[in-house]
């Protein structure tokens, strides 16, 4: 697991994990390696770490044992992950399809949700030819119909983020200026809490 922390300008003093979820081609891995070198966190992908326990990458899972084969090694993973303290997460895009990997997620992390149209993900996702659910068809047409059938599983995620037009720094920015707004509330949470029971 990448332990890469230079450029450290934030602090990652909390122990949530902050987990990336989205469609492949929105930015999760790009994002969650600028991300952690901003809060000096470890990077986990998702995808990434089943290809080292496997020894192949994930277009030489699906292409010889099937896309179950690679849903479970993901499952594994996901559990694994929710295991660690104050990472990022980038996860692989249909991770959110099964509720059990969504469960262990959040009960770690913070679940941030990336998102673009299907014409800017479909520039990004053709200028490679690793994406084993695109092998057969990579219509812009099929891809908007893989979209709108994941979407409403992406609703998990605790907030959005459209990454069609802005750049990584701007989507770092974002998300930083969400969890800072997550610790405050806790802060104050806590101290509210501390208040009461001094009251009693």
């Amino acid at each position: 697991m990448d332990q890469h922390q230079s450029g450290k300008e934030e602090s990652c003093s909390h122990k949530k994990n902050v987990v990336l979820i989205g469609f492949m081609g929105t930015g999760k891995s790009t994002v969650g390696r600028r991300l952690a070198a901003r809060l000096g966190c470890p990077f986990v992908d998702t995808d990434g770490e089943v290809e080292k326990v496997t020894g192949m990458t994930i277009a030489q899972i699906f292409d010889r044992y099937g896309e179950a084969r690679f849903r479970s090694e993901e499952r594994q993973m996901a559990r694994k992950v929710a295991a660690l303290e104050g990472v990022v997460v980038a996860t692989g895009g249909g991770i959110v399809l099964n509720p059990e990997n969504v469960a262990a997620l959040r009960s770690s992390g913070v679940l941030i949700g990336l998102e673009a149209t299907a014409e800017v993900i479909w520039s990004r996702v053709t200028r490679r030819n690793h994406r084993p659910l695109l092998q057969k068809d990579s219509s812009v047409d099929h891809l908007r119909e893989m979209m709108a059938k994941r979407r409403p599983y992406y609703a998990c995620a605790d907030m959005t983020v459209d990454t069609s037009s802005l750049s990584v720094n701007e989507i770092v920015e974002v998300i930083l200026t969400y969890l800072r707004g997550c610790s405050e509330e806790r802060q104050d949470s806590r101290a509210a809490g501390d208040l009461g029971g001094e009251a009693r």
